[in-house]
């Protein structure tokens, strides 16, 4: 049964922390399970199929940003199979 819910987590880390959860994120892309857990909370997302991958960068003066997101939809129903369009 899949649950609906949020987590959410901001902490300064080192490079070696956040490139440790990168390879975690990995693995559980990988297996097709991701559990996010911290102090308050916890959510187990199964990554399967197509996923979306968005990767955005930027810098403005000394900020710096890297977005990464991944998206992918839980709906386990078959998408309806269309025909393709015809042209006369």
């Amino acid at each position: 049964m899949k649950t609906d819910g949020d987590f959410r987590h901001e902490s300064l880390q080192s490079r070696k922390t956040i490139k440790a959860f990168l390879e975690a994120v990995t693995k559980g892309v990988g297996k097709g399970q991701l559990t996010l857990s911290d102090a308050e909370n916890e959510i187990t997302l199964d990554p399967d199929g197509l996923l979306t991958l968005r990767v955005r960068g930027s810098r403005s003066g000394s900020d710096c940003r890297l977005d990464l997101r991944i998206t992918w939809s839980d709906d386990s129903a078959t998408p309806e199979e269309k025909s393709a369009p015809k042209v006369s």
